[in-house]
């Protein structure tokens, strides 16, 4: 179909979105009765800032469906948001986040550890003490020393590739230590900075204090793992539970099946609801069938958690209201501008395309205001302390609309008074980017700029579009792609994005190829800065440098349209997790 139809059918689909939910809103959704009545759903959002279809009833089997596989099942190596969420089945840190609807997830409450840490000299050091009755899922005491082993594997970087770094950075910045795999030491925890005084007690010494710290330790990548399982880059394949499911079987890309953890105490976890007795997940790539056989029955929740389809979500919104949320994520949609790639070493270069980028085009494709979320201006979310209203290429005041005129001023600046080629990633499994990038290649080339959208499976992502070397070999200039806070605060949202320090060979997420000392920097003041107010400020300057210097280009603060089966109970969006279900929370009606 010739791309001018497409943009026009997405369009229409889009407004018909936004009509039916006007229309779902001014009603006020499902009433209290409706709410009651699982066979009918619980009401339109029902699942925002609250819980819909409350329930304590244990038994049947939670399906799921993913329009693309975890990224690793192996809590040091996994990145995505919804591999984090679900990995609230079978792993446990020593604080995680309190099953709770909405802001309220965002506390940090004991998980592993009886308690948030004792923190003492000067911020310093982190003292936790293990609950009674943890093991793991052949009956086995879960240790201190388990969870410091399972914290060293983050160092083992040549085989344990793709999560996040923080503890890594922050426990042994020079990188003195080389991980367990080269340890030494007879017992193969030889990290100086942990110390384990017996099995029930874990100190953590930092160098320097880091008001985020717990945060890190609330991350998968904080998850024992018992040494004697580990199989190294296989893990994934069968990670050992410490949490209410373990693994019956997993085929990549195909089907997830966990069962109860049969040692599994209750008593020794107040977060999980543990509900259902199986959790089986089917990996399809064909999105819009996926949506089909969720509102058919076939499966109750969306793992991905990334929105229905064009064609699924007007159907939905349409025909099913009380079976759909509209979730306010705090993800960022955004093209990464590689700077090493030319142009985009130059800086006019990569104004054009700011310049020359319709907004209000591609809040459309991706559903409008209400379905698709806000054109954004700072590269910030807007829950993070430090997001401001600057907008140096007038991209709100024009209301989104695009500035040729600029554009091919900017390209004259550049050397390319006519334009320039170059390629743009976007993920086929992810909903509506490769749509939006071809609607980006549509508008860019009205200025001459003639943009390849080049699309690749998304669980990929890591070995693609994370590693440098891929993208140079291929020739990508821009990388079209979605991102939301680790944590709630600038350094949990931005430091992966653009700290030069957070440059990797694979897993690499600084997709721009930042390097800028200045911006190094801020994030070190602003991390340095007890006071979030004061730290806010840091932020607010260090994403006015990135956009005057436009390194990464952001678009849109997404909100999207998902499925809440019928089925499902205990549903409630949970900012700690981006917006999605917390997943360890859910039961079904069987």
């Amino acid at each position: 179909m010739p791309t001018g139809s497409s943009k026009r059918r997405l369009a229409a689909g889009a407004a018909l979105v936004v009509a039916a939910l006007v229309s779902t809103t001014a009603c006020g959704g499902g009433s209290d009765d409706d709410s009651k009545d699982s066979s009918k759903g619980a009401g339109y959002d029902a699942a925002y800032n609250k819980i819909a279809n409350p329930s304590k009833k244990k038994g049947g089997t939670l399906r799921m469906v993913g329009k693309q596989d975890l990224d690793s099942a192996d809590p040091q190596r996994a990145y995505y948001g919804m591999s984090w969420d679900f990995m609230r089945f079978y792993t446990r840190q020593l604080v995680t986040y309190a099953p709770k609807p909405g802001a309220a997830s965002n506390e940090l409450v004991g998980d592993l550890a009886k308690s948030k840490a004792d923190i003492s000299d000067d911020g310093k050091t982190y003292t936790y003490h293990l609950r009674d009755g943890v093991t793991w899922e052949d009956g086995s005491p879960i240790t201190s020393k388990d969870v410091k082993y399972g914290i060293e594997r983050i160092w083992a970087t040549d085989t344990i590739t793709g999560g996040p770094q923080y503890l890594k950075q922050n426990l042994d910045p020079k990188g003195e230590y080389k991980g367990p795999y080269k340890d030494k030491s007879k017992d193969k925890l030889g990290l100086k900075s942990i110390e384990t005084p017996d099995d029930q007690t874990i100190v953590f010494k930092l160098p320097k204090p880091n008001g985020d710290f717990e945060q890190f330790l609330a991350m998968p990548s904080g998850s024992p793992v018992k040494q004697e399982k580990d199989t190294k880059a296989k893990y994934t394949a069968h990670p050992f539970s410490a949490g209410p499911y373990k693994f019956q079987s997993y085929k990549a890309n195909k089907k997830i099946v966990l069962v109860r953890n049969d040692k599994w105490k209750k008593a020794s976890d107040p977060i999980r609801a543990a509900l259902p007795n199986k959790v089986d997940v089917t990996i399809s790539a064909n999105l819009e069938e996926n949506d089909k056989r969720l509102m058919e029955g076939d499966y109750d929740v969306d793992m991905n958690g990334t929105g229905m389809t064009q064609s699924g979500r007007v159907s939905a919104v349409q025909d099913h209201k009380d079976s759909v949320d509209n979730m306010r994520t705090s993800f960022v949609r955004y093209v990464a501008l590689v700077h090493k790639a030319k142009p985009f070493d130059n800086v006019h270069c990569r104004k054009a395309v700011f310049y020359a980028t319709d907004f209000a085009g591609l809040q459309q494709t991706r559903g409008g205001k209400l379905a698709g979320g806000d054109i954004a201006n700072s590269t910030l979310p807007k829950s993070i302390k430090g997001h401001s209203d600057y907008d140096p290429y007038g991209v709100l005041a024009r209301k989104g609309k695009p500035d040729a005129a600029k554009a091919k001023s900017e390209l004259k600046e550049c050397g390319k008074p006519t334009g320039f080629s170059t390629k743009i990633t976007a993920r086929t499994n992810n909903p509506g980017e490769v749509d939006t990038a071809e609607a980006l290649q549509e508008q860019l080339a009205k200025v001459g700029i003639k943009v390849e959208v080049d699309s690749f499976d998304g669980a990929e992502s890591a070995s693609v579009t994370g590693s440098p070397k891929v993208v140079k070999a291929r020739g990508y200039g821009m990388i079209m792609s979605g991102w939301g806070p680790d944590f709630p605060s600038g350094q949990g949202f931005g430091q992966p994005l653009w700290d030069s320090r957070f440059l990797a060979q694979t897993g690499n997420y600084n997709e721009s190829e930042i390097n800028d000392p200045k911006i190094d920097g801020m994030f070190d003041k602003a991390i340095a800065e007890t006071d979030p107010n004061k730290a806010g400020e840091t932020y607010k300057a260090l994403d006015k440098r990135i956009l005057d210097q436009a390194d990464w280009m952001p678009f849109i603060y997404e909100n999207n349209i998902t499925w809440r089966g019928p089925r499902l109970t205990n549903a409630m969006m949970a900012d700690a997790y981006s917006g999605r279900y917390d997943y360890a929370s859910l039961g079904v009606v069987k």
